[in-house]
């Protein structure tokens, strides 16, 4: 949950390599997400009635933090259905969904759209990425959003996006 900050409508990804990415929230889903947060709510709190043991941390945090397991701000945005149980310790933890749920779940949407190309969760990202050189995003923005050390892995990008030749430009004067 400490990903999401509604405030200034931002949310932190972590990506592979240990990079954080910083995306805009689009407002466009805030009642899809205001409501899965509703959901995350009352599953937390069913879960504290039951006497879980929290959520699975990483070992580090769960070192530092014993208790963080069970504060709201470490649940998963995705949690699985059920809690699993952990034979050494005897706790009951959830966890989040395993990526195996949600590639599936994009294969039906696409297989229910009949989409005649091939679509991948990165697809996204290159969709992401496409639509903010469209919208005329400076190359520099773009290469923070997707956290890319290079400018020039970046600019991977424009070849989707046509460029405007000087019989498509405008004068000033006609804007």
């Amino acid at each position: 949950m400490q990903n999401f900050n509604f405030d200034d409508g931002i949310l932190t990804v972590h990506g592979k390599g240990g990079k954080d990415r910083s995306v805009p929230i689009p407002q466009t889903i805030m009642p899809e997400l205001t409501s899965q947060f509703d959901a995350i709510k009352k599953l937390h709190d069913e879960d504290l009635a039951k006497g879980y043991a929290g959520v699975f941390l990483d070992d580090q945090l769960e070192k530092k933090y014993p208790s963080a397991g069970k504060d709201f701000i470490w649940q998963w945005f995705f949690p699985q259905q059920s809690l699993t149980f952990v034979e050494g310790t005897r706790e009951l933890r959830r966890y989040h969904l395993h990526e195996t749920h949600i590639q599936l779940a994009l294969y039906e949407a696409v297989r229910r759209a009949k989409l005649t190309k091939r679509v991948s969760s990165h697809t996204f990202r290159h969709s992401f990425a496409t639509h903010l050189l469209q919208a005329n995003y400076d190359i520099r923005t773009i290469q923070a959003l997707l956290g890319h050390s290079d400018v020039r892995t970046t600019m991977i990008y424009t070849h989707c996006v046509p460029s405007r030749t000087v019989k498509e430009a405008k004068s000033p004067l006609d804007f």
